[in-house]
């Protein structure tokens, strides 16, 4: 067990991982009161060496670690990481590299969506994680030695767990697969949060150009007040008002005052003016910059029988590779597929198209047929029709 807390022994520490070929690394942070994560532990273990450090230390001094975190001859292990490699972004204005994520790894080796690390160090390595602490308060201090081992049990024995999903990729030949889902993790614009594309998170399903438009401006400055004020999103407006606000419009103190969960003193306050000034940006752009909701494809009748088809063939072929299905394609996806032999879908291009996508195609022109063989389906090749000139 050990936890730094001064910058002499982090930067001792730091230089013995100095060259590694990989550290695996998790942190603790808490986000229930602002907008950005405050980082309140990293966790490092080299093949031989594993410390805490604690964040919070008085001027202690993080640099070594984001060396490590930028230096290329060092992989950097992570299990889902989204959150870990936000917070070394914002720190050092850089995502983490190369990276590796053994959550994404594990779905390509055929571990399912998401599997959480538990289920993997027990699969892998028959190791019993204790996840007694995972609600702690991380910021409180000082630190037990029982939530200092917690937090050190996660990168110590990811190493083993790496190192097998490794050996899985190298004989399955995988390793590629893997390099092509990890773009958007590796990808700076994942973490930059543009506040103006903040109106996406609403998943609006339809909305007319007017209200989009007006959700558009609304979102983009709530981002930016919460940044400002490292504030939660919803602690400052709730989606359920914004969406209100981009609906009604309103023009004044009173019609604002209406919106459901906004109070009077919100409406004649700062945020208030904030909201409104919004709504007369968004409705002073010309109508024809406002959003429009992206056009759903329009699937021609009598699809399903193929849909069903195609979906009984993923998931033998998923089955049959050890790939969890989502990884391959989607319900979306499936009906894109049978509708278009040029569908814009990951499933007919690089390592999927080999897996499914090819095959998807032959079985819509009549070039593969799925039959059962006791508890199994089984893939049998047909005489390659004449297609349809396209």
């Amino acid at each position: 067990m050990s936890l730094i807390a001064d910058s002499e022994s982090l930067a001792r520490f730091c230089q013995r991982l100095a060259g590694a070929p990989y550290v695996t690394v998790d942190t603790e942070f808490i986000r229930d009161n602002t907008y950005w994560p405050q980082l309140c532990l990293v966790q490092i273990a080299g093949p031989e060496d594993a410390a805490a450090i604690d964040a919070q230390a008085p001027r202690i001094d993080l640099g070594p670690v984001l060396h490590i975190m930028g230096d290329t001859r060092t992989l950097k292990v992570f299990h889902a990481a989204r959150q870990d490699v936000e917070i070394f972004y914002h720190l050092a204005g850089a995502v983490p590299g190369p990276l590796f994520d053994t959550q994404v790894a594990a779905m390509v080796c055929g571990f399912g969506e998401q599997v959480s690390f538990e289920t993997l160090a027990q699969r892998l390595v028959g190791i019993e994680i204790d996840k007694s602490s995972r609600f702690t308060d991380w910021s409180h201090r000082p630190l037990t030695d029982r939530q200092i081992r917690y937090a050190l049990a996660d990168v110590v024995h990811l190493r083993p767990v790496y190192e097998r999903l490794q050996q899985q990729l190298a004989a399955t030949g995988r390793a590629g697969w893997l390099t092509e889902e990890m773009a958007i993790l590796t990808d700076p614009a994942t973490y930059r949060g543009d506040p103006g594309e903040a109106w996406r998170r609403f998943k609006v399903k339809a909305g007319k150009p007017r209200f989009l438009g007006v959700l558009k401006e609304l979102a983009a400055w709530r981002e930016e007040e919460a940044q400002r004020r490292d504030l939660p999103r919803n602690r400052l407006i709730r989606d359920e008002s914004l969406l209100e606000i981009a609906a009604h419009t309103p023009r004044s103190v009173e019609e604002l005052a209406r919106t459901r969960g906004l109070s009077r003193g919100v409406a004649e306050g700062k945020l208030g003016q904030g909201l409104l000034a919004a709504v007369e940006r968004a409705l002073a752009i010309p109508e024809s910059q406002w959003p429009r909701p992206e056009p759903k494809p329009e699937l021609p009748p009598g699809l399903g029988p193929v849909v069903e088809l195609l979906r009984v063939l993923l998931k033998a072929r998923c089955e049959a590779a050890g790939v969890a299905q989502k990884l391959v394609a989607s319900a979306a996806d499936l009906e894109l597929i049978a509708a278009d032999d040029r569908a814009d879908v990951p499933a007919l291009s690089g390592w999927r198209r080999e897996l499914f996508g090819a095959d998807a195609l032959a079985l819509k022109h009549g070039e593969l047929a799925l039959t059962a063989r006791g508890r199994r389906i089984s893939v049998i090749a047909l005489p390659a029709p004449a297609r349809p000139a396209s």
